[in-house]
């Protein structure tokens, strides 16, 4: 890992993984995700302690999943959490069983037998449990050090001197905002128990990766593709910095960026001085995607263009030997499967393919942080706030905020539209308090009344939500008179709609795209 401290996460499958590793992060030190049959190198002096992660699964099943922990042990501080509790009580011979009914929510923690793990957090504070097995009895040689009135066992530790070094376990979340302490906790184990160092930040990270790339391209040339956001933006600006002018950046218009974008980025990029090769091919993608309809079918044909259309403008840097992507850490942990072959990343994450047929090796700046932290390193790079503050936006663009088939209008109207809303989401001071918002075109038409006429137009419906990380997202509160504002322009503005809905769904249940 080089400069700074880690602690490395096991991942047994929870939905909460990447959760732990954002809270140690959020400490500046550095967090790993690795699937559970994995070890880091614990001969690192680096790696301070190791982490094992809730999981869906149950260590009395027969499809239990099993860490090498053998070879773990003595190495270094281990703390599990939840699954990775009772799996460490199981292991050196406490009692696991199937819980009466399955604890899931808040409870009220009961401190005892005072640990390092719970100093400063105050007792009788809220935690949230999410499990179906319960630890009955501790291992011998393990002491109980919290409980609640549902759970006999609500966290342990070894005994003093019983282990090189600590072993603890809680059989609660603490890393979710739910568990009022949690955040303490995580440090105490991190800081207290690990001896970490805080010397992991987005300086330290520029500094780290800029010297990286430098050795790892030497005089070597760098082909990116570059689509306006914040990921692709970001890992020009690295590799620019670690390479200059051999970088080569290809921007292609798919024809279903938002309104003018492809204009204003390229504005942009040259304001960068990046080594920029602008692509119009919005006729080509909207050609092949007339009359298709099925949202993966839209993506297939996206990414197939692109890659046909790459292709194509790649041929005039020959000499190049590296293909940079944008890519970051979920969809990094998305493409590792706990329990067997690899998961798909959605088709629009990367470009699949692209490598093998351009004979180029990958190079990845970002494959190591989250969405936040990619905007913490484009701060520290000093790139314009307004491009690092962009909401996310999917890499087939309008196609999947088209509902049915695509047309040229249809973009148009969209478009339009969009920009209305955005417009008024930065005039009210609302952009920035929502992690994403756009605007889809619905396949319907309804009748409408525009002055002595009747009209029989498309609905626009308006998406906006807020969230940590869009893992899950809730619907953002607008206020009614700035949604009514809203509305009150795109039907007046835009020739074509004549209604306006707005989402008040959740994810879950329901994705931030409709797509």
């Amino acid at each position: 890992m080089g400069m700074a401290d880690y602690i490395s996460v096991l991942d047994f499958g929870s939905q909460y993984t990447q959760l732990i590793a954002r809270r140690i992060r959020e400490m500046n030190v550095y967090a790993e995700i690795i699937p559970y049959s994995k070890l880091p190198d614990l001969d690192d002096d680096k790696l301070k302690g190791v982490i094992l992660s809730g999981s869906p699964f149950s260590v009395t099943a027969e499809n239990a999943l099993h860490p090498e922990l053998e070879t773990l042990i003595n190495k270094k501080p281990i703390l599990g959490i939840c699954y990775g509790a009772q799996y460490l009580t199981q292991y050196f011979g406490g009692k696991v069983a199937k819980s009466e009914k399955r604890e899931y929510g808040s409870a009220e923690l009961d401190i005892c037998n005072g640990s390092i793990l719970f100093e400063k957090v105050e007792n009788h504070s809220q935690i949230w449990m999410s499990h179906g097995d319960s630890i009955l009895e501790t291992a011998p040689n393990f002491n109980v050090i919290a409980k609640t009135d549902s759970i006999p066992v609500a966290a342990f530790a070894s005994n003093p001197g019983e282990f090189q070094n600590e072993i603890l376990g809680v059989q609660f979340h603490p890393e979710v905002t739910h568990s009022i302490g949690g955040k303490t906790i995580l440090e105490n184990f991190v800081f207290n128990i690990c001896k970490s160092k805080a010397d992991w930040s987005a300086d330290s990270f520029v500094e780290k990766t800029v010297s990286d790339l430098k050795a790892l391209i030497g005089e070597e040339e760098v082909i990116i593709g570059l689509s306006g956001g914040v990921d692709s933006t970001v890992a020009a600006r690295l590799l620019q910095m670690a390479i200059g002018d051999k970088l080569k950046c290809i921007f292609i218009n798919n024809g279903l960026l938002r309104y003018d974008e492809f204009n204003e980025v390229v504005e942009n990029y040259a304001s960068m001085n990046l080594n920029l090769y602008p692509v119009d091919a919005s006729r080509e993608f909207l050609t092949e995607l007339e009359g298709v309809t099925d949202p993966e079918e839209k993506r297939k044909i996206i990414g197939r263009v692109f890659i046909e259309i790459f292709e194509r403008e790649s041929k005039q840097f020959e000499s190049a030997t590296f293909l940079a992507q944008g890519t970051i850490y979920p969809d990094v942990i998305e493409s590792l499967s706990v329990v067997g072959p690899s998961v798909t990343i959605k088709s629009h994450h990367n470009v699949g393919g692209l490598p093998d047929k351009l004979n180029l090796k990958i190079v990845e700046p970002l494959r190591m942080l989250f969405k936040d932290e990619v905007r913490r390193v484009g701060k520290s790079l000093k790139l314009d706030p307004k491009l690092l503050g962009r909401h996310p936006f999917p890499g087939p663009g309008l196609a999947i905020r088209i509902l049915g088939n695509i047309t040229e209008e249809k973009v148009l109207l969209l478009q339009k539209a969009d920009k209305i809303y955005i417009d008024h989401l930065r005039q009210s001071g609302y952009y920035d308090k929502v992690w994403q918002a756009g605007t889809i075109l619905l396949p319907v038409k309804s009748v409408g009344v525009m002055g002595d006429e009747r009209t029989y137009e498309f609905t626009i419906a308006l998406r906006a939500v807020v969230s940590e990380d869009g893992m899950t997202a809730k619907w953002a509160e607008l206020p009614y008179n700035l949604l009514a504002d809203i509305s009150n322009d795109i039907i007046n503005k835009v020739k074509g709609i004549n209604r306006v809905v707005y989402d008040i769904s959740t994810k879950p249940p329901s994705t931030i795209e409709w797509e």
